[in-house]
């Protein structure tokens, strides 16, 4: 036996995917990968191969294979075949574990990673008619809503850890996500579970997010569209592409959207306008350039909920506390440039350059916290004040990235080399927080007055700081999956990074203008570095079946100091992984189990007054690396293939994030906001095959979701010892207590239906009518969405 590689070409030197390989007169073949290559094992001597695909010429090809070498075949051209179809419907058949997400960098199949990794597909987000992105995340075990802070952005988090902006993408360029991106445009979305960190860096322990928007295409085509729903919500939408002008070398797409609603909230509303423009060059035969843009104007009424006494809640879905004219207005745009070169049959070079504007003005009321008042005349009463912030980032990344195959002697390898930079420019400004009156959360159309001072309006606010900051970050990265054998994987790789972090505070004495030269300045400056390893084995009984194993470490820059004075170096976080991958029925199901245990062993804590380390502390507030917070778990996801009109995606979670060394936390609590259980269930069924030979009823589609979401805490860790005395920690007003968040179901249900260009979506939403919370800490409790409808009118131009 030898083995043979190759490349199949479009007509236009494009990579073709998913063409068909055999080697004649055998059972032996295989399909193209997505940069066109394959690779196949055949008998020694003189073969044929035989490249064949839909709509193509059928070619031959033949090559002498010699016994225990590598032969290379030459590349392969296809030619457009003279059968004319009259219609044909593509949908894609990938499996959950034949999908491999861009944001991992490396052109690794899903089998041979040692990683959780999950793709949702732009079909399912049409059939379920995703608005927002949590959505999308009923699709995925594990990762959740952990929070909807001032409902101008949804909090995700997995495996116990925050998904910050470090941590979501947008086609690969960190994405800041302090406010709900738009998921129209969304082609896919990928989730990398785990630690990313050999990768992108600082990211947290929990998983990425990558977002990935639609692509120009020769092909002219698009729609419009238009959606209405509960709550006055409206939102038209269009997207429209194809070659500029008669062009072969040019392409473009040009995507957007108009959305206005009010809320099932008292008071609340929002408008956006979103717009995503795209162009596609083809430079050379081998080498792509895409220009990417996004807009988003979004501005709607913050909204911290509806408040907690004595860290109870009180039912309600309506209850508004903040002020009638409290906004929160953001401006986010960015560019992105990607090209793709392919140097050979197997090495690439992809360099990225990116840059992001976010601008936001805040005012608001502060959040209601839990203020412990006994029951009587003045239970539930809230002195409310007035907040307001004005942020503004610009940021910048460069990265480049080769991937490539080659073979030492019988171990093949596919290695991915690369380095990156990135710089977040800073500039916020907060005002001098003032109370403004009094009302009761229970009843807030009770007027309690006015406090004597009392700020007459967010124009009147008075200057408190302003930050500047630049954070710059650099990082070299080298991994390698190694082929052992047939049946045996190692992927080994380490990265170094580098980080920057100065801070300028400029304190201002109350001023109405931030007259520079009156104000103090506080300055700050970091430099951090870290090692970030990743080891993993795969085990391959059967070619439809992967087990793994691996080990990766993660860091989280510090902030504080230590005793002596110097700055506290990064927390370092282990993560162990095991799980297996199964495409079973011929690739029909794809079911993965994963089982996880992440570890940071040296967690950031303060040294209390009663350590003889603090007596002599150079620092007023000394800190250690000796706490422990432990994640542990297992995640199921099944995806099926659409056969016979039905697709199933299914998933489970169990996760349990404490802290297992604490000197202020009881050793063994549970960490907030994280569902112990999660689980989510989605069938679709197309009657396309059902109605074959009936035009008029073949159109029709239905859906059905179900998604569980266990029991959490919020509030706040109940403390065993004041960090500011060392002592037991007193009860009584402000005593720190946890919240139970009661768990829920949530089922959805949607019916479509297609007729020639036009079809027309319905979906209700929340069938049982569920009411639970979303918290951050004591003082952001949001109540979920009641139920609701929308229906969705599209035509494809």
């Amino acid at each position: 036996m030898g083995e043979v590689t190759g490349r199949i070409e479009l007509a236009d030197g494009q990579a073709a995917e998913q063409v068909s390989v055999r080697v004649k007169g055998t059972t032996v073949g295989v399909n193209s990968a997505a940069d066109g290559t394959f690779r196949l094992r055949a008998p020694a001597g003189w073969q044929v191969l035989t490249v064949t695909c839909l709509g193509c010429t059928p070619q031959e090809v033949t090559v002498e294979v010699k016994a225990g070498q590598t032969v290379a075949a030459q590349p392969v051209r296809l030619a457009p075949g003279e059968q004319q179809l009259q219609e044909v419907t593509v949908r894609g058949a990938k499996s959950l574990n034949q999908r491999t997400p861009s944001v991992g960098k490396m052109p690794i199949a899903p089998l041979d990673n040692p990683q959780s990794t999950v793709t949702i597909e732009r079909e399912v987000l049409e059939q379920q008619q995703a608005l927002r992105l949590s959505d999308v995340l009923t699709n995925v075990s594990g990762v959740y809503v952990m929070g909807a802070t001032g409902g101008t952005q949804e909090e995700i988090a997995s495996r116990g850890f925050a998904y910050s902006s470090a941590n979501t993408f947008k086609n690969g360029v960190r994405f800041n996500n302090g406010i709900m991106p738009e998921v129209s445009s969304l082609e896919r979305m990928e989730v990398l579970k785990g630690s990313a960190a050999i990768l992108y860096g600082n990211v947290a322990a929990g998983g990425i997010l990558n977002l990935v928007t639609k692509k120009p295409q020769f092909e002219r085509g698009g729609s419009v569209g238009l959606r209405v729903g509960s709550f006055g919500f409206v939102k038209p939408q269009f997207d429209v592409y194809g070659a500029v002008g008669q062009s072969q070398k040019v392409a473009f797409r040009l995507n957007g959207t108009y959305e206005r609603g009010d809320s099932f909230r008292d008071g609340v509303k929002s408008n956006r306008v979103y717009v995503n423009p795209s162009l596609l060059f083809k430079l050379t035969p081998k080498t792509d350039l895409v220009l990417e843009g996004d807009y988003l104007r979004d501005n709607r009424t913050p909204d911290y909920g509806i408040g907690a006494i004595n860290y109870q809640i009180f039912d309600s879905r309506t209850r508004f506390l903040n002020t009638a004219d409290a906004t929160n207005a953001t401006n986010q745009s960015s560019a992105t440039a990607t090209l793709t070169s392919r140097l050979n049959d197997t090495w690439q070079v992809r360099a990225v350059a990116g840059f992001q504007r976010y601008d936001n003005e805040l005012r608001s009321a502060a959040r209601p916290t839990a203020n412990v008042i006994k029951p009587g005349r003045n239970y539930g009463n809230w002195q409310r004040n007035l907040q307001r912030t004005q942020t503004a980032e610009n940021y910048y990344l460069a990265q480049i990235d080769l991937t490539g195959t080659l073979r030492t002697g019988r171990i093949g390898h596919t290695v991915l080399v690369g380095a990156d930079a990135d710089q977040y420019n800073a500039n916020a400004l907060s005002f001098i927080a003032q109370a403004y009156d009094s009302l009761n959360i229970l009843d807030p159309s009770r007027a309690l007055g006015r406090p004597k001072g009392a700020v007459s309006g967010y124009d009147a606010m008075r200057y408190n700081t302003r930050t500047l900051g630049n954070t710059r970050r650099a990082g070299f990265y080298a991994q390698d999956l190694i082929s052992l054998f047939d049946h045996v994987k190692v992927l080994a790789g380490l990265r170094w990074s580098y980080q920057e972090t100065p801070t300028d505070v400029y304190t201002y004495p109350g001023l109405a203008l931030p007259a520079t030269n009156a104000a103090t300045v506080a300055e700050n400056r970091r430099y951090d570095n870290a090692f970030s390893p990743r080891l993993g084995l795969v085990y391959q009984p059967t070619k439809t079946t992967s087990l793994f194993a691996s080990y990766a470490n993660s860091f989280t820059p510090n902030s504080g100091f230590d005793e002596q004075g110097g700055a506290l170096a990064p927390s370092l976080i282990d993560q162990y992984e095991v799980g297996m991958k199964n495409e079973l029925f011929k690739g029909a199901l794809s079911a993965n189990v994963t089982g996880y245990r992440i570890i940071n062993s040296n967690q950031a804590q303060a040294i209390l007054p009663t350590d003889p380390r603090f007596a002599t502390s150079r620092v007023a507030a000394p800190q250690e690396l000796a706490g422990e917070v432990t994640s542990q778990g297992v995640e199921v996801d099944v995806q099926s293939r659409p056969l016979n009109g039905i697709s199933l995606i299914a998933g489970y979670s169990y996760n349990t994030t404490t802290y297992t060394k604490s000197n202020i936390y009881e050793n063994g609590s549970r960490l907030r906001y994280n569902p112990a259980h999660t689980a989510n269930a989605s069938l679709f069924y197309s009657f396309a095959n059902a109605f074959a030979n009936n035009a008029t009823l073949r159109g029709l589609s239905a859906g059905f979701t179900a998604y569980y979401v266990g029991d959490r805490v919020g509030g706040r860790n109940t403390r065993l010892l004041d960090p500011s005395t060392g002592r037991p920690w007193a009860s009584g007003s402000d005593a720190f207590q946890l919240i139970s968040v009661p768990n829920y179901f949530l089922f959805d249900a949607s019916l479509g239906y297609s007729y020639d260009r036009f079809s027309v979506r319905f979906k209700m939403a929340n069938l049982l009518n569920e009411l639970s919370y979303n918290l951050h800490d004591d003082n952001s409790i949001n109540p979920i969405a009641p139920r609701n409808f929308s229906a969705t009118l599209s035509y494809k131009l």
